[in-house]
């Protein structure tokens, strides 16, 4: 049986690396955008990160006859808004300076799908909430940390494991769910479809 990560993030792939697991990586490459256009009115921001992450591992999942997939993906809400990636320097930016000396609530959605002979035999989903207290950066280190390029490419413009940790005063939950996926969780959700996380440790 393989444990297939259904993610192109470096920072999930270290953590499961870490705690003893080598997982197989296959990228969904699924339309984010349009899956969350999808979802019924009134989905709410836990709704949209389990979402996103069940699609990335059922897409993956075609792709597998004995295995099991883990799909994650992660959003920060703050101010009433569910925040992505930035992407450009501007959003990040302005993101930061509404963040700084707040708090924001990031969210992990994940899905865990047993699959045998091709098929999904069962699927599991939970989110982690976790609380971030971020820091208030000043201009030139705000500045310097937007021309680093981390902020543009991860969830809610800030990473806990890069550059990013400099400015994060505090996490009240799990902090790997924070980094991209939740050990606890992804435990739990392993066990509902019939695995044991030490018979995967390397």
């Amino acid at each position: 049986m393989q444990f297939v990560l259904a993610s192109q993030s470096p920072a999930r792939l270290m953590v499961l690396r870490g705690a003893g697991i080598e997982p197989v990586v296959q990228v969904s490459g699924v339309d984010e955008d349009a899956i969350v256009a999808s979802l019924p009115e009134g989905s709410g921001p836990e709704d949209t990160v389990t979402a996103l992450a069940e699609a990335k591992a059922r897409t993956v999942a075609a792709d597998h006859d004995d295995a099991v997939v883990v799909g994650c993906d992660s959003m920060l809400f703050h101010g009433g808004e569910l925040a992505g990636k930035p992407g450009k320097v501007e959003l990040a930016r302005e993101r930061w300076q509404r963040m700084a000396g707040s708090t924001g609530a990031l969210l992990t959605g994940h899905a865990v799908l047993r699959v045998r002979e091709g098929a999904v035999e069962t699927a599991v989903t939970g989110t982690v909430s976790t609380t971030i207290r971020f820091g208030s950066p000043a201009e030139e280190e705000l500045e310097a940390y937007l021309a680093t390029g981390e902020p543009l490419g991860v969830a809610g413009g800030f990473t806990l494991d890069g550059y990013g940790g400099w400015f994060v005063e505090g996490v009240d939950g799990d902090p790997s769910s924070v980094i991209g996926i939740s050990l606890p969780l992804t435990r739990r959700l392993l066990r509902h479809v019939g695995v044991s996380v030490v018979d995967l440790w390397r």
